[in-house]
């Protein structure tokens, strides 16, 4: 090797600097491959800072709103599941719904590792973050946040909240919503299968001004130094 880089300095130097960063992009790439239906217990109470191509939305998870919702929800998110995602299904004033991964295969894994239904015992309110079904136990990756008072329409439906928005409610707001349903709709709607098999090259092309999920992180974790956590989500931490 000695006498290549006397002879080719800069071509070894380029040849090291390639497998430098071939190395850290396979050990930085997030695990959203599910390896089992299996959710790990959430702690009793978290925060998900969801990075916004409009700005920061901050959720408070209660896991005793609904345990199976939390703790599925906590996964997918430490998983990186969320980040990418396209805020596909936004109507002003009901919801702001999200949760196909833009990666057709990391989509259809996951589509079918459903969640055990959790009994209703809290109302969609405005604000309040909730998975989308459309049969029992159906609920899976996908999420709305409750753009207004919902609960006369979803709470008898069985629709059951785990979270709500602390910050960020404006950010939420201000969606794109000029697709309405167009883009996808809900699950109920049976026209998601281009989103599923296309994923965001289908809606970059097809949508293209859909807002999205920069990054989704679990922020408060149990045990977390509040020094370095936020002002704003210092609550958070040790819950």
């Amino acid at each position: 090797m000695s006498w290549l880089l006397r002879q080719y300095p800069p071509v070894t130097e380029f040849v090291w600097r390639t497998l430098a960063v071939v190395a850290l992009v396979g050990t930085w790439a997030p695990r959203t491959q599910p390896a089992s239906s299996n959710d790990e217990r959430a702690p009793s109470q978290f925060g998900v800072r969801l990075e916004t191509s409009k700005g920061a939305i901050l959720i408070q998870v209660h896991r005793d709103w609904a345990p199976h919702g939390a703790d599925r929800f906590y996964r997918l998110v430490r998983d990186g599941y969320y980040d990418d995602n396209r805020f596909f299904r936004v109507v002003k004033g009901q919801w702001a719904q999200f949760g196909i991964s833009g990666d057709p295969a990391v989509a259809s894994a996951w589509r079918a590792l459903t969640i055990a239904d959790d009994p209703p015992r809290q109302s969609n309110v405005r604000g309040t973050v909730t998975f989308a079904f459309a049969v029992p136990r159906g609920r899976a990756t996908q999420v709305y946040i409750a753009l207004g008072d919902l609960s006369a329409r979803q709470d008898a439906q069985g629709f059951v909240p785990f979270g709500r928005v602390v910050e960020g409610m404006d950010v939420a707001d201000g969606l794109n919503a000029e697709y309405g349903e167009a883009a996808g709709g809900g699950i109920r709607g049976g026209r998601q299968q281009p989103l599923f098999e296309g994923g965001n090259a289908y809606l970059d092309r097809e949508f293209p001004r859909l807002d999205r999920i920069v990054r989704a992180s679990v922020v408060g974790e149990p045990g977390s130094d509040p020094a370095l956590t936020p002002a704003h989500e210092r609550h958070f931490v040790g819950q």
